[in-house]
């Protein structure tokens, strides 16, 4: 298969279900990956292609929904789908808010998994892509000397160039020119563009303080 087909993972202690899902999976085009345990998923490397994981609630050792909760702090482009051959509401309810795509029931109907799978795919593109922006955002910053993050933080917090110079003690017209070097580096086509890159940024792990002047007044 290519290396971008997308990787369907299954972790299910079942070997039955595991072939057939594998089986499934694979008729559709994608690459099926499977697990008999959590901890064997867990070892897996992360992917950088569309993906979702097929998970069983009642697994060996570590059970589904607490491999949930890991994978949703170390792989947010990764959706989950429940299968469980038992199913309670409050079990259902704690998979949907720790934001599961689907929760299923065995025996489920296999055009309800596929349709389930291919929405999940569809949002860990969504996923990748908005990392791939996000690290080409932070490059960009990165490359911003201090004074240059300094004049852009004040800019998108709405100072013109005379009070962005009264507050660093420069001139306007280098204020003026470091706005300049700001906007080429960012890669920004408007101000309205810069502000919106500078809210990206500060809700992605990027200091706030480097970014924004004194909260978010844009």
């Amino acid at each position: 298969m290519s290396p971008t087909t997308p990787i369907v993972f299954v972790v299910d202690d079942d070997f039955s279900v595991r072939e057939s899902l594998e089986c499934l999976i694979r008729f559709e085009g994608w690459q099926p990956v499977m697990f008999g345990s959590a901890q064997e998923f867990l070892a897996h490397p992360r992917v950088f292609v569309p993906n979702c994981l097929v998970l069983d609630v009642s697994l060996p050792g570590l059970n589904g929904l607490d491999l949930q909760e890991r994978v949703a702090l170390e792989r947010h482009d990764m959706p989950i789908i429940f299968i469980t051959g038992y199913g309670d509401v409050s079990m259902t309810v704690r998979a949907m808010k720790a934001g599961a795509q689907e929760f299923l029931t065995k025996p489920f109907n296999n055009d309800v998994l596929l349709t389930a799978i291919r929405a999940a795919l569809e949002s860990s593109q969504v996923a990748l892509s908005r990392e791939v922006e996000m690290g080409r955002l932070r490059d960009r910053y990165a490359s911003l000397t201090h004074r240059e993050r300094q004049v852009m933080s004040l800019v998108v917090s709405g100072l013109l160039n005379r009070q962005v110079g009264d507050e660093l003690g420069i001139t306007a017209v280098t204020v003026k020119a470091h706005r300049g070097r700001v906007m080429q580096k960012m890669k920004a086509h408007s101000i309205a563009d810069l502000i919106k890159m500078a809210g990206k940024l500060a809700s992605h792990l990027v200091p706030a303080q480097s970014i924004m002047r004194s909260g978010p007044r844009f």
